[in-house]
């Protein structure tokens, strides 16, 4: 998949995510907005896979297999959910372990919780540049 197919999906989760937002409001749990993004991604005609289990490889063996992606998007774009006050270091740290773990190249960590969703969205990427 190459660097435009990978910014409009990732413009459609935005949008999406702004749809959600503004129906539902903040103060609601994570799953909620789980769900509520699975059917909006879906009527954008999005291919959504929940709860995606990424294995954890160790000199090609894999050791743990409990790591779960919030959202999958057409197989390409990682969506993690957070409906919390604050976003901690650790929580974008989780994002980029698993764009490096599944070699994919887009994710957003998107917080519910704040009032206006914009400055609860981050957009991180794992070797863009060599998107094809």
């Amino acid at each position: 998949m190459n660097s435009k197919d990978l910014n409009q999906i990732g413009f459609s989760v935005v949008g999406a995510a702004i749809e959600v937002h503004k129906t539902l409001g903040p103060g609601l749990l994570e799953s909620i907005y789980q769900k509520a993004m699975e059917v909006e991604l879906k009527s954008r005609k999005h291919i959504v896979k929940t709860e995606v289990l990424v294995p954890v490889v160790y000199k090609e063996e894999v050791i743990a297999n409990d790591l779960r992606v919030d959202l999958l998007v057409d197989d390409a774009v990682i969506i993690e959910l957070k409906a919390v006050s604050e976003i901690h270091p650790k929580m974008q740290s989780q994002l980029l372990t698993y764009l490096r773990l599944t070699d994919l190249k887009l994710g957003y960590l998107i917080n519910f919780h704040e009032v206006k969703l914009l400055d609860g969205l981050q957009r991180f990427v794992n070797n863009f540049d060599r998107a094809v």
